[in-house]
């Protein structure tokens, strides 16, 4: 009896203390000084003991083997999700693995604006700065990327002359990509943009205007470059259809701003007469291709145009940021005269 007694009592203190063992292991790890976050990846195809392992690197769990028994105890395993994870140190273990059971993932994403009127240059830069692409390698993509996913990219013309293949189609807007996203990745990412603000009845609109796609987001490119005010978007888009009509030239300002690659606030007439494809005060119809990325009025505007006999307008120079619009060149130069007093 006294040997029994004794392996019973041995057996009972056996079981305490492996019990305590396995509540010990199981514990919160005790941070040193303040708690401190730790991002864990969990690669998919992962098996519990590894994600145990990777856990006990960081310091989130004590031991590695306990944890594997106790996620097969709660019959888990299959249920705990690959991803980028955020925990901090001094977490409960079933906090742990309800993060990775529900897929609690952080998502490491980058926000960035494309402003209307901006064009790829300008694009490139802005995302280098960010750290989001290198700019070489963006504008190689810009000409040479292949994206049959958007059926548009295809019927852009080349045209000799154009600078940017993709010019006018990196769609004004804000995005959010994941860090380490590629130049294509990003890229894409605007040109779907562009495809979902592709209105249905756009095609036929423009058809009857005898004007491709292409043509509209030029001409809708110089709108978004010489108007600020929205109302009068549809008018200026007017006055180039009222030009092109009559075999006018465009005369278009924002052409020259994109030949001298960065905005001045007064263009000379030296800059008027410089002879390159995109200058519109010498090559009649419209550039060889868009100058900047058309927000939505300006493409609306073009599809849509103000119906009117004016063929000029001026800036009023009044901090209105509007214009005076004119039939005829007479009244435009009295115009243009009232404007300058204003200054």
């Amino acid at each position: 009896m006294r040997v029994l007694a004794a392996i019973a009592c041995f057996l009972v203190l056996a079981a305490g203390g492996a019990a305590y063992y396995v509540y010990q292991g199981l514990q919160p790890v005790n941070p040193v000084g303040q708690p401190v976050m730790k991002n864990v990846t969990i690669p998919k195809g992962s098996s519990v003991k590894e994600i145990g392992e990777l856990l006990e690197e960081q310091g989130l769990i004590r031991d590695a083997t306990l944890f594997a028994y106790y996620v097969k105890l709660k019959g888990i395993g299959s249920r705990l999700q690959a991803g980028d994870y955020q925990f901090q140190t001094g977490q409960p273990v079933d906090q742990l693995l309800q993060s990775m059971v529900a897929g609690d993932t952080v998502v490491n994403t980058v926000r960035f604006t494309v402003p209307e009127g901006w064009n790829v240059e300008q694009i490139a830069s802005a995302l280098e700065k960010k750290g989001l692409v290198n700019k070489q390698k963006f504008l190689q993509e810009v000409n040479s990327g292949s994206f049959p996913e958007f059926p548009f990219v295809a019927s852009i013309p080349q045209k000799k002359g154009r600078k940017y293949r993709l010019e006018g189609y990196l769609f004004p807007e804000t995005y959010e990509v994941e860090k380490g996203a590629t130049e294509h990745e990003i890229i894409a990412k605007m040109l779907a943009q562009f495809q979902k603000e592709l209105k249905p009845d756009w095609t036929a609109k423009l058809k009857q205007r005898n004007m491709s796609l292409d043509d509209a987001v030029n001409l809708a490119s110089i709108v978004e470059r010489e108007v600020v005010v929205d109302k009068e978007r549809p008018i200026v888009a007017g006055v180039y259809f009222n030009r092109l009509r009559e075999g006018w030239l465009l005369q278009a300002d924002a052409t020259v701003q994109f030949i001298l690659g960065k905005q001045r606030d007064r263009i000379t007439y030296d800059d008027l007469k410089i002879n390159h494809p995109y200058n519109t005060y010498v090559h009649p119809g419209l550039p060889p291709g868009p100058i900047a990325s058309p927000g939505r009025a300006s493409l609306a505007a073009v599809v849509q145009p103000a119906t009117h006999d004016y063929f000029f307008y001026v800036t009023k120079k009044d901090g209105s940021s509007e214009h005076y619009f004119s039939k005829t060149l007479e009244e435009h130069l009295a115009k243009d005269a009232l404007s300058r007093k204003k200054q």
